[in-house]
């Protein structure tokens, strides 16, 4: 339901994927908003027990609301679920709710104007209606087991809009270790609003990286968020691994963040490779490094770090070390 009274359908149909997308939505006239609906479907799925992706799941709205609607977003997570065998069949259901926390199975609240004018029966999104997604099947507060972390990289563009952006890893146990293929593991990496180039490549260096660890790991759902839109070049990747092993708790957690560019052809092997712009990264770290930060970056770079750099880095309560393996921090 939207601010102006009308309802908005979603309509959810499921299909073999044969080798497509594992969410495709759309909205009449609004490519921006079937991608946020794609983002919200996966972020959704995180919290899930399980990992299928053998069907492909296509979600339409009969209209476009409008660009600052967020109440949408409840009805489309319940039509993906419901579609996937996930919720009891129902022929329809009222429901308004939205969240900036989807990938912890959280609902933050609904519009109260849409609230206001909505039928009696309506499915309410929030701490005074349905707080979380497990409640639908009388399930716990899956948020619990969702471990997030987050690590911060150097974001040149050769321009004042320099910045360092995060990226965040969020992991939710996954059942059935046994028996389960790589590929498998692989789909179970989502990383949404990125691209397919981009959400390969971030799997290859996690899929990578978890490798290194060197034993059986238990099986994870993985989300991955990124700050900023529009990320080019590979230097994100030692943030994005750093990030990943602190959220499944194979590193120790700094005082502030952890500052890191670096890349690798070889993560299986835990090696960390060099990457461009050493010295307007190192300029942008040491001017928005803040007490408690942790900085890695490539052992390549220790002999061309700009001078002064590790005693302005210490003096604001930082510290720095280049490294040329992950698994020591």
């Amino acid at each position: 339901m939207l601010a102006d009274g009308s309802v908005v359908t979603v309509t959810a149909t499921r299909r073999p994927r044969g080798g497509r997308a594992d969410i495709k939505c759309s909205a009449p006239g609004a490519p921006a908003l079937a991608a946020r609906m794609q983002e919200v479907a996966r972020l959704a799925r995180h919290t899930e027990a399980r990992h299928d992706s053998r069907d492909q799941v296509v979600i339409s709205m009969d209209r476009a609301p409008g660009a600052q609607e967020r109440d949408w977003e409840l009805a489309v997570v319940l039509a993906d679920r419901s579609v996937r065998g996930l919720l009891p069949p129902q022929s329809q259901t009222l429901a308004l709710g939205w969240s900036d926390q989807w990938q912890r199975g959280r609902i933050d609240g609904h519009d109260a104007r849409n609230a206001h004018i909505a039928p009696a029966g309506a499915l309410l999104g929030g701490p005074q209606g349905l707080p979380h997604l497990g409640a639908l099947t009388g399930q716990p507060d899956a948020a619990h087991a969702v471990s997030s972390a987050r690590a911060w990289f150097p974001l040149h563009s050769g321009g004042i809009n320099d910045s360092l952006c995060w990226v965040e890893v969020s992991v939710y146990p996954l059942d059935g270790g046994e028996g389960a293929d790589k590929a498998a593991d692989d789909e179970a990496i989502a990383a949404p609003g990125l691209d397919s180039a981009r959400q390969h490549a971030v799997r290859q260096a996690l899929a990578g990286a978890r490798h290194f660890d060197g034993e059986a790991a238990p099986r994870w759902r993985t989300t991955v968020r990124f700050g900023q839109d529009g990320l080019h070049g590979n230097s994100y990747e030692l943030a994005l691994v750093l990030a990943d092993r602190l959220a499944r708790g194979r590193e120790f957690l700094p005082r502030g963040r952890i500052i890191a560019s670096g890349c690798s052809q070889a993560w299986h092997a835990g090696q960390v490779e060099t990457v461009e712009g050493l010295a307007p990264k190192c300029a942008l770290i040491e001017r928005e490094a803040a007490p408690g930060d942790r900085v890695l970056l490539p052992r390549a770079w220790e002999a061309g770090l700009p001078p002064g750099l590790r005693d302005a880095l210490r003096a604001k309560g930082a510290s720095l070390a280049c490294v040329e393996r992950i698994g020591i921090i």
